[in-house]
């Protein structure tokens, strides 16, 4: 059986790039639930697939 897809992450400076938003505002989706953090204690990474559905989602 292989695992699935292999998760793409970037660092909070990228995710905030990719969505149009500011650093700020995706820490605060990821401490509201709304984007999973990945990464170790100090280096938060998002995951790109993800960050695209949130985004969709909130601009319609």
């Amino acid at each position: 059986m292989s695992p699935g897809p292999r998760r793409r992450t970037v660092p909070t400076d990228l995710a905030a790039l990719a969505a149009g938003v500011s650093q700020a505002t995706i820490r605060k989706w990821a401490s509201r639930g709304k984007l999973t953090r990945y990464g170790s204690p100090g280096r938060a990474e998002y995951d790109l697939d993800e960050l695209r559905l949130l985004v969709a989602r909130v601009n319609p």
